[in-house]
C-alpha cells in the first residue's frame, strides 16, 4: 500500500535528522494518512480512500466529496478516485 495521499498527491518528504552536535542523519516525513469513508450525494452510497487528514478538512470546507472531486485537478487525483469523478459527472448529468 502506497504512502500517498488519493485526493491531493501529498507523499513522503526526506529532510535530516540534525542533532545537538548539528549531525545530520536522513529521515522521512510521511503524510498523515487515513482509511475513511466518504459518502456521495450524487451516487448515493460510500466511497472508501485513503487520504491525508488536510484533505478530509478540505473536503468538509468545500461541502462534501462531491463538491470536492468537481473542482479537484485529474493529475493530483488517483485512478480510483478519478473513476468516482466521472461516476459522479455522469449521475448529475443523468439527473439534470
Amino acid at each position: 500500500m502506497s504512502r500517498v495521499c488519493e485526493l491531493t498527491g501529498k507523499g513522503p518528504m526526506t529532510g535530516n535528522n540534525v542533532s545537538h552536535a548539528n549531525n545530520k542523519t536522513k529521515r522521512r516525513f510521511l503524510p498523515n494518512l487515513n482509511d475513511v469513508t466518504l459518502q456521495s450525494e450524487a451516487l448515493g452510497r460510500g466511497i472508501k480512500l485513503r487520504i491525508s487528514a488536510a484533505a478530509l478538512r478540505s473536503v468538509d470546507h468545500r461541502g462534501g466529496l462531491d463538491l470536492y472531486l468537481a473542482k479537484a485537478k485529474d493529475e493530483e487525483l488517483s485512478a480510483n478516485a478519478l473513476k468516482v469523478k466521472k461516476e459522479i459527472a455522469k449521475a448529475k448529468a443523468a439527473s439534470a
